[in-house]
């Protein structure tokens, strides 16, 4: 994608269109170790990638564009976001999403004919699944499909403690967050939850992701995507920050005056090469998630408070979704000075993209505005709740102000993978997506 003129038109890879360049990723990685005889059923043949667009979009379905390889994902954004805010969901909206279920409990990302049973060639995937999830679990009435979900979830767990987004591949630290944030939502100890062979647990997993005393000094802390090649992804980092504090998409504000210094990964005092350990430094999942958002707020300072991505061939240019999701992080980690400065940047330059991606993009600034206490009908000028009501089915009950939405809450209960992602999904015919995967309703 070449480089727009301006913050208004640009609408760089955000955390929703970043899972599935890595799942794509990590069907390509396999066929290069495996050869293409043993290609994941992924993209071995065209079939077996999710249901084909629909001619005609689903009752109950947010946004209008084509929910092939996001249906599910954007879905459950938006009404979590919805249920943070005090706003009851369309029943249509809620039902289609408890639709989307396979009988294993898994859910791919889109299926046009839920009547029609999964079969071996359904992509069963763990990034949709974890995502409805954590919508269905907040909503509440829904605990048997919750409960096959997690199941599955645990079915695929890696020996290592983690998932990958298709069952089978080598784990990454994306996929472990979002399943980690799922199993926290459904009442599980994710630290409880631990693999067949080896008995890791997901923080296990998610730990070897990390970057420590052996990397590079601006590297400290970060975040790999996978094991292999591993080098530092600010998107991977802010995922695992707020994972390793067993935290979901959902981050509830620290409350006024919390503010904690944000601590970077600290090799003093020791072996400052860390003799080849990663994790050197960084030996459980609290000081894991605060190396973490050293090295974001680190990332932040340098690019003027946001995060960065580039398509390949192009410029960097800023990336408002990972930036959202770096301001969870540091709001998971009660770091209200290190967050309120990314947050501002975001208030006065998410307007335009938020527009034109849609629904989950919407809602992923309403996940914001709540893990900073922030008001999310009057984010930068923009009445979050409202644009994102209007996505989709007009909502069963709303909130009246944001004064009865936080009242209803009180006591209760997002290198060479974005090359290969891209490319695949290119060749998928989803172009479309890398301009705007979070949808939005025409």
């Amino acid at each position: 994608m070449a480089p727009m003129a301006s913050m208004a038109h640009q609408a760089p890879l955000t955390h929703s269109v970043a899972f599935l360049a890595r799942r794509a990723a990590t069907a390509l990685a396999a066929v290069l170790v495996l050869g293409a005889a043993a290609a994941p059923a992924a993209y071995a043949d065209s079939a077996d990638a999710p249901s084909a667009s629909p001619k005609k979009l689903p009752d109950g379905l947010y946004g209008s564009k084509d929910p092939q390889y996001d249906g599910v994902w954007r879905q459950s954004l938006a009404l979590l976001a919805q249920d943070t805010v005090g706003v009851r969901p369309a029943a249509s909206a809620v039902n289609w999403l408890a639709g989307q279920q396979c009988a294993d409990g898994s859910f791919t990302a889109f299926r046009a004919e839920p009547g029609k049973p999964c079969d071996a060639k359904t992509l069963r995937d763990t990034n949709p699944t974890a995502a409805a999830v954590q919508a269905l679990a907040a909503l509440g009435g829904h605990g048997d499909t919750v409960k096959k979900a997690v199941g599955w979830l645990k079915s695929v767990q890696n020996e290592d403690g983690g998932w990958s987004s298709m069952a089978g591949s080598a784990s990454d630290a994306n996929s472990t967050s979002v399943v980690i944030g799922a199993l926290a939502a459904a009442g599980e100890k994710p630290q409880s939850v631990t693999s067949k062979k080896g008995g890791k647990t997901p923080f296990d997993g998610l730990l070897t992701f990390q970057l420590g005393c052996a990397a590079k000094g601006d590297e400290r802390g970060a975040f790999a995507f996978q094991l292999k090649g591993a080098a530092p992804n600010a998107d991977a980092t802010a995922a695992a920050a707020t994972g390793a504090r067993g935290k979901g998409f959902v981050v509830e504000p620290a409350g006024k005056g919390a503010d904690t210094p944000v601590k970077p990964l600290s090799c003093k005092g020791g072996d400052e090469e860390g003799k080849g350990d990663k994790k050197a430094g960084a030996d459980d999942p609290a000081q894991a998630a605060e190396a973490g958002d050293g090295y974001l707020v680190a990332q932040l300072d340098k690019n003027g408070q946001h995060l960065l991505s580039a398509m390949p061939g192009a410029e960097k240019q800023p990336d408002v979704g990972n930036t959202a999701d770096a301001v969870v992080a540091l709001a998971a980690g009660a770091h209200g000075t290190a967050a309120a400065k990314p947050l501002k940047w975001l208030e006065k330059n998410s307007a335009d993209w938020a527009k034109q991606s849609g629904p989950a993009a919407y809602a992923q600034l309403v996940l914001v505005a709540h893990a900073t206490g922030t008001d999310p009908r009057s984010f930068g000028g923009t009445d979050l709740v409202a644009a994102l009501n209007a996505t989709g089915p007009e909502p069963a009950a709303a909130a009246k102000d944001t004064e009865d939405a936080d009242d209803s809450k009180d006591g209760g209960g997002l290198g060479v993978v974005w090359v290969i992602g891209i490319g695949l999904a290119i060749g998928a015919g989803i172009g479309f997506l890398l301009s705007s995967r979070k949808k939005s309703r025409l």
